[in-house]
This record gives structure tokens, sequence and C-alpha cells, in this order.
């Protein structure tokens, strides 16, 4: 990586470059272009019905999509094991543009594994496991995939419930990874979010450096944990900025709506805007899945409307993951 996008010093680096183009601060996610189903919108519009979506249409759509987030001076690229195939396409498209490595930061996760089978219709299309053999698995796979170690690796989804906060070997194998120039930390996912990062904070010898946490205009429960991390340094990774599709013209938000247009811009924008707002956000993750979207992500503004406003979106943490939780896969 360049210096401006160094996150291996855990110890001195905070976050990515804080240049003032808003690339710098909008990274892209692949959840949602590395396997044929998901939970957004819209999915049929952007990317043809099912029986369309071949991996080798999928891998074309994400090296197009990662050619112009190349061009638009995106350098932040988020995957996991368990979005299907999202590693392999971006360590194919790394293998094609190796140039292109050493001005990337690179996070993935492990933790979930991927058992969609490639399936629109799949009963499961991930299973969790964090635990120490899972790690040992998945860390191998994750660098064979990519072709290249991440430079950020974080536990997929720590909540309550994981027993990676109590489990010292694994703690100790993750101290590893870190000691080793790998930014270790973790995503967070539910109604606990902020608990979880406040408990991540207080764990003595703590290996983590960085969280990646679902924050958004309906689910802003996580924003004071989240400011505790960036006081300790930590990287702060925004994730769901656009609630799965909620937040864009797609959804059924009208009062999120009307604010936007209040403030002159798309729901969408305002979405991603109120995000990067915050000063604790080093990045905020947009999971376009074709250029327009992409482009519409860089092209969000910095609301100007008051922040009480902008707070009176926010949904009971409960309800938000509730509704998240029913949303069909398609």
């Amino acid at each position: 990586m360049s210096d401006s996008h160094d996150t291996h010093d855990s110890q001195d680096t905070h976050g990515i470059d804080d240049g003032t183009g808003l690339e710098s601060r909008i990274g892209l996610g692949l959840a949602a272009i590395g396997r044929p189903a998901y939970i957004t919108e819209g999915r049929d519009d952007d990317l043809g019905e099912g029986a369309a979506r071949s991996v080798a249409m999928m891998q074309e759509r994400a090296h197009n999509l990662l050619d112009a987030a190349w061009w638009l001076g995106i350098r932040y690229i988020d995957a996991a094991r368990s979005y299907g195939l999202a590693e392999h396409f971006l360590g194919s498209w790394l293998e094609t543009h190796p140039g292109r490595r050493d001005e990337l930061t690179i996070g993935s996760k492990w933790g979930y594994e991927y058992v969609g089978e490639w399936r629109m219709d799949a009963a499961t299309h991930e299973r969790k496991e964090h635990s120490l053999a899972m790690l040992d698995r998945q860390w191998p796979q994750s660098v064979q995939a990519l072709g290249t170690a991440p430079d950020v690796y974080l536990v997929h989804s720590l909540t309550p419930d994981s027993p990676v906060l109590a489990d010292g070997a694994l703690l100790d194998r993750l101290r590893g990874l870190a000691a080793d120039g790998v930014r270790v930390g973790f995503s967070t996912s539910g109604p606990s979010q902020g608990a979880v990062i406040e408990a991540a904070l207080a764990l003595d010898d703590s290996p983590f450096t960085a969280v990646q946490t679902t924050w958004n205009l309906l689910e802003q429960s996580a924003a004071d944990a989240l400011a505790q991390a960036n006081e300790a340094r930590w990287l702060v990774v925004v994730k769901e900025v656009l609630a799965n599709g909620r937040l864009t013209s797609r959804g059924a938000e009208t009062d999120a709506a009307a604010l936007a247009a209040a403030d002159g811009q798309p729901l969408s924008g305002l979405a991603i805007g109120a995000a990067v707002a915050h000063p604790w956000a080093d990045v905020v993750l947009s999971g376009a899945v074709t250029r327009k979207q992409l482009r519409e992500s860089l092209a969000a503004k910095v609301p100007q409307l008051p922040a009480d406003r902008l707070a009176s979106l926010a949904e009971p943490p409960e309800r938000y993951w509730a509704e998240r939780g029913a949303r069909a896969w398609s």
C-alpha cells in the first residue's frame, strides 16, 4: 500500500487518507456483487434475473465495478469469506492489475462461510462459527483467494453471544496476526452493536484496532461507541449506510425522502453524506453493484440540515434489526 493509505502500523496510523475529495472517505464493499443472492432492494433491476447471474457474469461485473472504483479514486475495498466469490473476484482483478495493489487498502473477514452453493433458493446462504479452527482455516483461504494478505482482517459479525472475547487461544492467534502487521478487528451487527464495541475496547491486551459497524439514518445506536473507538485510534468503517436499499428511491422511507428533498439531494446522497459527516467515520462503504450507483455515492454531500432532524429518523435498534432479519434473499 502507499503511505497515504497505510493501515499496517496499528499503533501509529489512524484510518485512511484525509484528502479533501469524498473518494478518500468512500470504500467499496463487495457483499452484494460476490454472490447471486443478497438482501438489498432492486437486484433484478441491477443484475438481471437470478437465473442470469452466473459466476462468469458476476465476476465480469465485479471487475468492471472495481475498475470504476479505481478510476474514481476509491482505495479501500471490503470483502469477506462469506461473500460468495468476492475474494476470488478481487484477487483475479488484482492479478490483472498488479501495479494497483500497493495503493489499495484491502479488508476481509473471517467467521462466516458461504454455503449457498451459488443458488438463489438456498435454504441457508452463510454459516457462522467464531472458533480458532475457523480462523486457522479461513485465513489461508483469504490469502489464497486474494493473492495477497489483507491489510485489515475482521471477525465477521461479533455479537454478545460470540465466544471471541473470552477465548484466550483465539485472541492470542489474533495478536500474532497483528504483530505480523495486519490490522485486526471485527464487524458488528444486531441491536447490541454499541455494547460489543465497548466490551472490546475494555479488553486487556486487545488485538483489535479496527471496527466495521452498521450505522445509517435508521440505525444510529452505535454512534457513541464508534466515537470511543475513534478516540482509541481504531480504524472505523461504516457499513450498510443505505440500509440495504431502504434509504434509496427504491425504499418506502417517506420521512427520510422528505428530508433529502429539503436538503436538495437524493435520499442516497443524504444517507451517505450523513455518515461521512461524522468525524469518527474513517471509511464509509458503498455497496454499489453498478457504476452509476458508485458515481452517485461519490456525489453525496454532507447534509446542511440540523442534526436533530436527522436524528429523528432513527428507529429503535430492535425494530431495525428485526426488519433486516426478515428481508428475503433475492
